[in-house]
C-alpha cells in the first residue's frame, strides 16, 4: 500500500526531454528543440539518472533552442514559491514530510492523500505561480501578454515514486533535506513541513 509520495517537479528549461540522459518525456513539442536535440529519449527506470556521464555541449545546444530562458529560482523567489505551497497545504491538508525548493527543481514527499500526485503537484504549482505574481517575482513578467498570462515557470511533467513502507519514507525525507547540501547550500525549513 502507498504510504506517501516522493514528488519531484522542475522549472521551464531544467530537464529537456531530449537531455543526452534521457527523460520522462516521450515528446518534444518545440520544433527548434527537435531539431538542435532530436526527439525525446524516454527512460522507465525509476531510479535518478541526474549524475549518469553525457555530452554537456548536446544539453547546452537544446537549451539554446528554448523560447524563453530555463527558470532558475533565486532565493527571494523560492521563498515566495514555498509562501505559495504552505496555501496550498493549508487549503488541502497535505501532510509534507520534506520540502526542497532548489534553483531549477522541487523535491518534497507528501503523506498519503486522497488527492492523486498529479493533483497535489498541480494544486503546489498553481499556488506558487500565484504567489510569484502576486509578490511581483514572476521570472517571465516581462513576457505577460494582453490577456495578462504569464508563460508557465513550471515544466510540463513531473516524477512520483511511491513509497511503501517506513524504511522507504525515512530514505525520501534524508534525500530531499540532503539535496541542498548537494549543491553547497544550507539545509531548508520550511513552516509547512510536517515534524517527524
Amino acid at each position: 500500500m502507498v504510504l506517501a509520495s516522493h514528488i519531484i517537479f522542475s522549472t521551464y528549461g531544467f530537464w529537456l526531454p531530449n537531455d543526452p540522459r534521457g527523460s520522462w518525456s516521450d515528446f518534444v513539442r518545440n520544433w527548434d528543440l527537435f531539431l538542435q536535440g532530436g526527439p525525446a529519449r524516454k527512460v522507465s527506470v525509476r531510479h535518478s539518472i541526474a549524475k549518469q556521464p553525457h555530452d554537456r555541449r548536446a544539453k547546452q545546444y537544446g537549451k539554446d533552442a528554448l523560447r524563453f530562458n530555463p527558470v532558475r529560482f533565486t532565493g527571494i523567489q523560492a521563498r515566495s514559491v514555498a509562501t505559495g505551497f504552505r496555501k496550498a497545504v493549508a487549503e488541502s491538508q497535505y501532510d509534507v514530510l520534506a520540502c526542497s525548493i532548489m534553483p531549477d527543481h522541487v523535491h518534497m514527499v507528501v503523506a498519503r492523500h486522497e488527492n492523486a500526485a498529479e493533483r497535489i503537484i498541480g494544486h503546489l504549482k498553481a499556488r506558487a505561480t500565484q504567489q510569484l505574481v502576486a509578490d511581483d517575482l514572476h521570472p517571465f513578467v516581462e513576457l505577460r501578454d494582453e490577456r495578462g498570462r504569464f508563460p508557465s515557470v513550471w515544466a510540463n511533467s513531473a516524477w512520483k515514486v511511491f513509497l511503501n513502507s517506513q524504511t522507504d519514507i525515512d530514505r525520501a525525507i534524508r534525500y530531499v533535506r540532503d539535496n541542498p547540501l548537494k549543491e553547497g547550500k544550507p539545509l531548508q525549513k520550511w513552516s509547512f513541513v510536517k515534524t517527524v
